[in-house]
């Protein structure tokens, strides 16, 4: 099993260090997503007393010609903090701070998604909408090899893995529960975690998170886990198929609701936004995935517990749907809609935004509508 140098360093020198006192200073960890929409950077500063929230943060800058976010000749970017949370790694009180990015003429960098999420939300913040994200990911060797696999073939086939518990079953709980944990003590709305269908695949849930929080509180936990790994030696994959043939992909399966579709009768609300849905398949697929609907076209197969990425399905407890209604909304009539498009790459922003402009704002056709100001 390959894993990373830094990893075998002692962990208990380490901590000597973690364990001296640092005065009144506070270390800040920015966060941003960089230029691939994929991939996160942090750097970190001291600030002289502990924030109580985002306001008291200062903005910063970075080097965007190093991250595919700008030319080398004008490379200043601008980290503007927008959420805050608790370090799970150096603790109180010190802060991971979230960030979204503006270029050098303070207009959102390509890859800030968050700037129009926001902006959308505020639009229908008078109906709450909710949502849970699940988050599928792969355990990867340094050497790109599933963790615990074989290192010339495969383990035995899926079936015993979902939910699992054993040593035959259940590869790398260790950084399933530390990073559980992690986000506990970083205030991130994480409800679950579960092994998933494919050896060395997991998943965690956050939610239910209204509005803009989701994003920012699903980035946050991707982040974390990154961290994780990094400390395991490992590293975490959230492509959507990491490996190709007879294996479950993975997916960011986004669970809808507003307060209407939570109140009694809320079934007609939702079975209103599935048709919406329907009308406008591709424009979701393309906002499904950072590729413009590539990645998924590895993953939307039809099978493995997948809808076809070129047809639109809606069902009862059907996991082979586009759209899913669990049996108990069904029952109840009322609830929320799943939406098991999304890949396990997206962009929560960009997911999120997307199923508030169809099923709110009643947006149809291939392009986003612009709003004026």
């Amino acid at each position: 099993m390959a894993t990373s140098c830094s990893s075998r360093l002692s962990k208990c020198v380490k901590q000597h260090y973690l364990d001296l006192p640092q005065g009144d200073k506070v270390q800040a960890m920015y966060i941003w997503i960089d230029g691939t929409g994929e991939s996160v950077r942090c750097k970190t500063r001291t600030l002289d007393t502990e924030p109580k929230s985002v306001d008291d943060l200062p903005e910063w800058n970075f080097d965007g010609s190093s991250t595919y976010q700008s030319e080398g000749s004008n490379s200043d970017m601008y980290l503007i903090p927008v959420a805050m949370f608790r370090d799970p790694f150096r603790k109180d009180p010190n802060k991971l701070v979230l960030c979204e990015v503006l270029k050098y003429n303070r207009k959102p960098a390509e890859t800030n998604l968050r700037h129009s999420c926001k902006r959308i939300m505020e639009m229908v913040a008078n109906q709450h909408p909710w949502f849970g994200m699940e988050q599928e990911y792969t355990i990867l060797g340094t050497d790109g090899h599933p963790f615990g696999w074989p290192s010339n073939g495969f383990p035995g086939p899926q079936g015993p893995y979902y939910c699992g518990v054993g040593a035959d079953k259940a590869y790398g709980r260790d950084i399933v529960e530390a990073h559980y944990r992690a986000c506990l003590y970083a205030g991130v709305e994480i409800c679950g975690t579960n092994a998933e269908v494919m050896p060395a695949q997991w998943e965690f849930q956050v939610g239910p998170s209204e509005g803009i929080n989701m994003g920012d509180h699903l980035w946050a936990a991707r982040f974390i886990l990154h961290r994780v790994c990094e400390d395991f030696g490992v590293i975490v994959s959230f492509d959507p198929k990491p490996i190709p043939g007879n294996w479950n992909g993975a997916g960011c399966h986004t669970n809808f609701s507003t307060k209407e579709m939570r109140e009694d009768g809320g079934l007609t609300y939702i079975e209103e936004s599935i048709e919406k849905l329907a009308k406008r398949h591709d424009y979701h697929i393309r906002a499904y995935d950072p590729k413009g609907g590539l990645d998924n076209a590895r993953r939307l197969t039809g099978h493995h517990e997948t809808s076809n990425i070129h047809e639109f399905s809606a069902g009862v407890a059907n996991r082979g749907a586009s759209i899913r209604i669990p049996r108990a909304v069904g029952q109840d009539k009322k609830g929320y809609f799943e939406d098991r498009r999304p890949s396990a790459n997206c962009d929560p922003y960009s997911v999120t935004e997307a199923l508030v402009r169809t099923c709110l704002l009643g947006e149809e056709g291939e392009e986003p509508v612009e709003y004026k100001n």
